[in-house]
């Protein structure tokens, strides 16, 4: 059976902390990649290059999310934030790869997707929740 509990343990409100931080840097990130390529498309082919710097940082952002996620589910937190974590990256990686080789017809599209699930993401990380045990 799953209990409610109305305060987190020491650890597990820490370990939120902790996600909810990477969760917005890696929206803040994730949200640059489009400007990036925008000022691309635009003429700036500087920018190019920013957005594949950009494309490391997310992906490195996405990894320590999910393994935060992971160490929030451990000590009793939410579960789901795991899960989410876990098609992001795994949609970031795979977006990673189709700008590598130049498939637009996935990597845009796909952009668009991985943005709106980081920004929802983000604003249900931040949203006051009661805690249920997990086990």
């Amino acid at each position: 059976m799953s209990e409610t509990l109305t305060s987190p343990s020491r650890k597990a409100s820490g370990t939120l902390v902790v996600n909810r931080v990477l969760v917005s840097i890696h929206a803040v990130a994730i949200i640059g990649q489009p400007v990036f390529a925008g000022g691309y498309l635009g003429g700036a082919y500087d920018m190019l290059s920013l957005h594949r710097l950009g494309a490391d940082a997310v992906s490195f952002v996405a990894y320590a999310q999910l393994f935060a996620a992971l160490a929030l589910w451990l000590v009793r937190g939410p579960r789901w934030l795991f899960w989410v974590s876990l098609l992001l990256a795994a949609g970031e990686t795979a977006q990673y790869f189709a700008g590598l080789a130049g498939a637009l017809d996935l990597h845009i599209p796909l952009g668009v997707a991985l943005v709106t699930g980081m920004v929802l993401t983000t604003v249900a990380v931040w949203r006051p929740q009661t805690w249920r045990a997990s086990r």
